[in-house]
């Protein structure tokens, strides 16, 4: 699996210089979460760290974050300050035809803003709810610091006596879990094209925080249900209320309570409460994973042996003539046999229990941007590149990727 990933990238093109060894939220615009906690069952996944109680981490994070944002650019934009009367006239006090869904955080509503008749994505803060401020603050200061396009945008916050509310733009498909498993039924199927593009669209998300950031971001939340999607399928990653800065220099990791979604945590940060940049690419190779078989990470429905997909898959991985196995019914067969190969490759690499195996961030993107360039055509069956047939330009990219090939020819 190794070689097969590898295929795909050169080290040396890596926008990632600093070498640093064992490097490595619940809810969604429109999601109605049926994963209530942050969570794992005891004893799997939350684990209290002795060094760190609950007041430390709100303190230690909010001046980790205020540090981040004032070695950001000066000149970037700042989220605004809403008063709670602006939030009830652009819910229409709440109204029960604007409520989009609920999560950890709690319900969240489309709204209008009076001032600009800009439609956005507001949530409001459950006092009851698995999380509280320490994610607030931590969500506001982190998005207030990011500029990028495959992170959801913060337009502002409402903080105004015991009320807490989030206002970011309106992402009108909403969460990639809602279509994943079907739960808006009159929603078109995510075809192999649009699965590779959103897999690339979240990679690019998640590189801007490891690599782009100024300190770098550790998201520690990465799954289907933060991943949200525009009228194009355009992927933007969301709720960062879980986001700890990363280690800096030379530490390898940071100590923390271990929190984060079953089935999306890394083992190593769940056995050792390290956590590291790795962490993330273990959740990403599980979203990943999801996005080509369309199952759950975590599925009781199922039979034992397939509750748990990483479980599920790993002996897949050993025998490529099982690969189609894997490829989600859903999509009939309609998607490119080289890069269903190619994709489980990236996966069962982010996916290697032994975090310093897992691919740099900058090579996922690499790999992914490369899938999504093929598109597929389900009448010819064929992935093509939308460069010019025979451009040097294409010629190239095929050489330097290419992959040492399955021995079936595109289906």
């Amino acid at each position: 699996m190794g070689c097969l990933f590898c295929s795909f990238v050169d080290e040396k093109k890596s926008p990632k210089t600093k070498k640093v060894n064992n490097i490595n939220k619940d809810q969604d615009q429109s999601h109605q979460s049926t994963d209530k906690s942050k969570m794992a069952p005891p004893g799997e996944i939350k684990k209290d760290n002795a060094r760190e109680s609950d007041e430390t981490s709100v303190a230690n994070d909010c001046d980790d974050a205020s540090k981040a944002e004032n070695n950001q650019d000066s000149n970037k934009s700042k989220a605004r300050t809403f008063t709670f009367a602006q939030m009830v006239s652009a819910t229409q006090n709440f109204k029960a035809g604007y409520f989009l869904g609920e999560g950890g955080f709690g319900k969240v509503y489309k709204g209008i803003l009076e001032d600009s008749d800009q439609v956005v994505a507001i949530k409001q803060l459950d006092p009851d709810g698995g999380q509280g401020m320490r994610e607030f603050v931590v969500e506001v200061l982190t998005l207030s610091m990011a500029d990028h396009p495959n992170l959801v945008k913060l337009i502002g916050y409402c903080a105004e006596a015991e009320q807490r509310l989030l206002v970011y733009e309106y992402m009108p498909l909403g969460s990639l879990e809602d279509h994943l498993q079907g739960l808006h039924p009159n929603r078109k199927r995510l075809d192999w094209n649009a699965r590779m593009k959103i897999a690339a669209g979240a990679a690019r998300g998640l590189a801007y925080l490891h690599d782009q950031m100024n300190p770098p971001v550790i998201y520690r939340d990465l799954k289907c249900s933060n991943i949200l999607l525009d009228e194009d399928y355009h992927a933007k990653l969301s709720d960062f209320g879980l986001a700890k800065v990363g280690p800096i220099g030379d530490n390898t990791h940071v100590s923390t309570r271990v929190m984060g979604t079953y089935g999306y945590c890394a083992p190593d940060y769940a056995m050792t409460g390290q956590l590291t940049f790795k962490s993330d690419i273990y959740s990403f190779g599980v979203v990943l994973l999801e996005l080509i078989t369309g199952r759950r990470a975590i599925d009781n429905t199922k039979a034992a042996a397939e509750q748990n997909l990483v479980s599920w898959a790993r002996p897949l991985f050993k025998d490529r003539k099982k690969f189609p196995q894997m490829a989600d019914p859903v999509l009939e067969g309609e998607y490119p046999v080289r890069g269903l190969y190619q994709a489980l490759a990236i996966a069962a690499m982010c996916l290697q229990e032994q975090p310093n195996m897992r691919p740099l961030v900058a090579d996922i993107v690499t790999a992914l941007n490369y899938l999504a360039s093929q598109i597929y055509d389900p009448l010819t069956r064929r992935a093509q590149s939308p460069l010019r047939k025979g451009s040097s330009r294409t010629r190239s990219r095929s050489k330097s990727i290419d992959v040492k090939n399955p021995d079936e020819g595109e289906g």
